[in-house]
């Protein structure tokens, strides 16, 4: 199966429409018009976060200098038109991710606040010793440690789908950990960070769902590289992070099928998530509110809709396609280098967007710090996913990743880079 097919949605492909220009698209990035150590700044860092354009920018100078009120408890003008903002970017991420209805889309501060919802509101309603839970080796901590908690909470047992050599997910192993009927839920992620891998989720969803069990699908990397399609992915939940897709930080989104969420209890009490109140108890709003205690970030959500305005602007096939094609141009580039070693699937149609690497002769963090001194900024260390490193047998790795104002001219100094550090620390 083709692991783009449940990346990007059904609609032109990407070979067939004109590739972006992202040196137009760098005009939009205000942050990338600088020099850092007296070089012009180029950003490989987007897997962490991504930088943002003036239209987000904007939209977020907007609110505050026109609108800002608190939401849904007002009968004032600035009242009204931040509700109606708000609540217009729930609408315009349901159905950019094809959700049933704005109902199913719950705001949380990112992923990892999202994961933590489910792993506590469903999990421990749910779960119980001697049910099991399946992840996989290359997962984020944020979405190994919840479960972890979950397990140690529940008696749940913890199961382990792993990694081959070229950083793709071992399938066949699934088949047995499933057969005894105990995966009460599956936790996956999309793409991985740390390997830049596009998993088959739909593929894995069928055979988890076949089992009996549901599917959480982590997507702080998905919802960035492509369009989403929740229900062509056949998932359950999913979750993602604004900051990785042009957003700001702290704004986030859980997706869940409106059945789940409806039965699942409140995570967090205070204001907004309660419909009645009495001395000894309480009764929840409806959906989604019953999982939004306490002011929202308001701003954020409106960002998040302005975002997405301008990822859709360009195009999420075109901007997968223009990462992948940079992929590419690292790949044969690093493999020209002596002394390095790459991590991941060996085809960039494999990849959406990142290039982990090591070189023998530095340590990954000597290898950014020097990037850092010629203006090149990567990110160095385990990526928040420790399993992958020791699956690997390697401490850390140096980790370039690309969004879609990066241009083939950064893969050059990146690779000039690279010689230097090769320079200063022999071959």
């Amino acid at each position: 199966m083709n692991p783009e097919s449940t990346l990007v949605p059904a609609g032109p492909s990407a070979t067939a429409q004109a590739p972006l220009d992202p040196g137009a698209l760098r005009h939009d990035f205000p942050v990338l018009d600088q020099e850092v150590h007296g070089r012009s700044l180029v950003y490989l860092d987007n897997a962490a976060t991504s930088q943002k354009p003036r239209q987000v920018i904007e939209a977020i100078e907007r609110y505050y200098r026109h609108d800002n009120a608190n939401v849904h408890r007002g009968l004032h003008e600035l009242s009204r038109r931040a509700t109606d903002g708000y609540e217009g970017a729930r609408a315009r991420v349901a159905g950019w991710i094809g959700a049933a209805g704005p109902s199913e889309v719950v705001w949380t501060r990112g992923a990892t606040e999202a994961i933590n919802l489910v792993a506590t509101a469903w999990g421990d309603a749910n779960l119980r010793e001697g049910d099991e839970i399946l992840l996989t080796e290359m997962e984020h901590h944020s979405n190994l440690v919840p479960w972890q908690l979950l397990a140690a909470r529940t008696g749940a047992r913890l199961r382990y789908l792993e990694l081959d050599d070229e950083g793709r997910l071992r399938l066949e192993g699934l088949p047995p950990i499933l057969e005894g009927g105990r995966v009460r839920i599956a936790a996956i992620s999309h793409i991985s960070n740390a390997l830049g891998t596009i998993n088959p989720v739909a593929e894995i969803a069928r055979l988890v769902h076949d089992a009996g069990g549901l599917v959480l699908v982590d997507g702080a990397q998905g919802a960035a590289h492509g369009g989403v399609d929740v229900r062509a992915l056949d998932a359950d939940f999913y979750v993602f992070s604004g900051h990785k897709m042009c957003a700001p930080t702290g704004i986030g989104v859980l997706w869940g099928r409106e059945a789940l969420l409806d039965s699942m209890p409140p995570w967090q009490g205070g204001g907004e998530m309660i419909s009645l109140v009495e001395r000894d108890h309480s009764t929840w709003a409806d959906l989604p509110h019953k999982f939004e205690a306490g002011t929202p970030n308001i701003a954020g959500a409106i960002a998040l809709h302005a975002a997405i305005d301008y990822l859709e602007s360009v195009g999420p096939e075109r901007i997968l396609a223009h990462e992948q094609a940079l992929v590419a141009q690292t790949l044969e580039a690093l493999r020209a280098i002596p002394g390095v070693r790459l991590f991941g699937p060996p085809r960039a149609e494999d990849r959406a967007g990142g290039v982990s690497f090591t070189m023998e002769s530095a340590h990954p963090h000597d290898i950014s710090t020097i990037l850092d001194a010629e203006g090149v900024a990567v990110r160095a260390g385990h990526h928040c996913a420790q399993l992958v490193m020791k699956r690997y047998g390697v401490p850390a790795t140096a980790r370039a990743s690309f969004y879609l104002y990066n241009t083939p001219d950064d893969v050059e100094r990146l690779v000039e880079g690279l010689e230097t550090v090769r320079g200063i620390f022999g071959s």
